[in-house]
């Protein structure tokens, strides 16, 4: 089985990939560091299973979810998180994510997972509350009324770039656009945000659980 690692601890993914290669029954064909890496990746090598980090620098783990659904949609997804929080694993598998594991599970528990996810069967680590996701799942979502799902997957880039600090040109950059179109994309979230200035983008991507508290 195909299997590609998106984690920004290069610990954590030579620790997956040693457990995965003892099985032999798994293959490592890529891993990814950065949020903005993964889509791209994962497009190229066609993996069975992705095991996803929530929390990535350059893209959020919930917006690399999204992009997935579109661009790749036969690799199955797993969440590989420390929150054990229903609202975390409501967002990813509304998302579209199949598999949610704990980083504090055990080695077989995520075997199991990556078995359960390819046979197209949803995996929930065992401390997460089964009865309580399907009532978050069967609750009516007032998601459509959330204007962060009003944004275009680019603009979604470029927020997450701007809240780490990352100017204009470097967005333009990591991205191969213009300043001037960093510039455009900018103005247009922020207004469909209703947010004025970098500060309340901030807070505003901290609230979401885009970025960690200081």
């Amino acid at each position: 089985m195909r299997i590609a690692l998106a984690d920004d601890h290069r610990l954590v993914r030579d620790g997956l990939r040693a457990l995965l290669e003892a099985e032999g029954r798994f293959t490592v064909v890529a891993e990814a560091d950065d949020g903005l890496q993964v889509v791209p990746l994962v497009e190229k090598e066609r993996p069975d299973v992705l095991l996803l980090d929530l929390m990535m620098p350059g893209l959020h783990g919930l917006d690399v979810i999204d992009q997935l659904q579109r661009r790749a949609p036969s690799t199955k997804i797993i969440v590989l998180s420390m929150h054990s929080d229903e609202a975390y694993v409501v967002r990813a598998l509304r998302s579209g994510a199949t598999g949610y594991v704990l980083k504090d599970a055990p080695g077989t528990e995520l075997l199991h997972a990556i078995e359960e996810v390819k046979e197209g069967r949803r995996y929930l680590s065992a401390r997460v509350s089964q009865q309580a996701i399907d009532l978050y799942l069967s609750s009516n979502d007032a998601s459509e009324d959330d204007p962060y799902l009003t944004l275009t997957p680019r603009e979604k880039e470029v927020l997450h770039l701007a809240v780490e600090g990352s100017t204009a040109a470097q967005i333009a950059r990591r991205l191969s656009i213009s300043p001037r179109t960093v510039e455009v994309h900018r103005g247009n979230l922020m207004r469909k945000l209703g947010l004025r200035n970098i500060e309340q983008l901030v807070t505003f991507a901290r609230s979401r659980g885009l970025i960690g508290s200081d």
